[in-house]
């Protein structure tokens, strides 16, 4: 096997011993960017990766073709900064999720991210009533393909200033004012350790508001081992404790030079 898979030497170092089974493991592609999606897939098959997520359309076909799925879809809305917070946006999104959350549930898929947007002067309530009525708008499809549109909880401090749904209370709030299962939060872990901390308490008291989970190391958002400040084991036992059967998405951006061989080891980190 040639390029990023490297030799078959190298290839059975990645398998590692058998994992436990009590996690579900996925990987963000984007932040293993330089390695071409088919043998991407074909190298997270062989670490025990169940998925490949913030894929879109165009993407599903490889994921099925390695026995993969995608735990969390992306391929409606306009980005990070542009969200449901904007009263004027509402009639495009909308349009937009209604054209994907089939195409999702067709693929097999049952969840698709959305944001917020950016806060651009606007009161955090005004922006929370805002993204209450368009989501509201949205659930009857979301209901009737079963599929569960996920906010994600971004940190405004380092990565996206200005960023609204930056807290997790906010973000359980909204959750509230939809009032449908068919919404829930995307809980970042390095996002939320940033701007909440209390990671395992956050957690456990709000689990029922959150449909998926992604990991990164803190400070600096690289690999999840010893060299940063959270201790993931724990993080993911409390996890799993709360009763969650979803997937636990990579999301850390690698450093090591054999980039799949540090996203093996998180996967082993995170396998409680």
């Amino acid at each position: 096997m040639a390029g990023w898979l490297g030799s078959m030497e190298n290839l059975e170092a990645l398998l590692g011993s058998e994992l436990n089974g009590n996690v579900n493991h996925s990987v963000c592609k984007w932040t293993f960017g330089d390695i071409p999606l088919d043998e991407f897939c074909q190298a997270a098959k062989e670490i025990g990766l169940q998925s490949v997520e913030l894929l879109g359309p165009d993407e599903w076909p490889t994921l099925k073709k390695h026995g993969l799925t995608c735990a969390m879809p992306w391929g409606a809305g306009k980005g990070i900064e542009e969200g449901f917070n904007n009263l004027q946006l509402h009639d495009e999104l909308i349009a937009d999720y209604e054209r994907v959350i089939p195409m999702v549930a067709d693929a097999g898929f049952d969840k698709i991210i959305c944001f917020s947007g950016n806060r651009n002067g606007m009161d955090d309530e005004v922006g929370l009533e805002n993204c209450a009525k368009g989501l509201k708008r949205l659930m009857s499809t979301a209901e009737e393909y079963d599929v569960t549109v996920c906010m994600e909880l971004l940190n405004s401090k380092v990565n996206h200033p200005d960023y609204m749904c930056d807290h997790t209370e906010w973000g359980v709030e909204l959750c509230k004012q939809v009032g449908s299962d068919r919404f829930k939060l995307l809980y970042d872990i390095y996002h939320m350790q940033i701007m909440d901390g209390d990671v395992i308490r956050t957690i456990r008291d709000n689990h029922q508001y959150i449909a998926h989970y992604h990991t990164g190391g803190v400070p600096g958002r690289n690999e999840i081992d010893e060299t940063q400040e959270l201790y993931y084991p724990a993080i993911i036992k409390a996890i799993v404790d709360t009763g969650y059967t979803g997937f636990i998405g990579q999301e850390f951006i690698p450093t090591w030079d054999n980039e799949l061989d540090a996203l093996r080891e998180a996967v082993e980190i995170c396998d409680v």
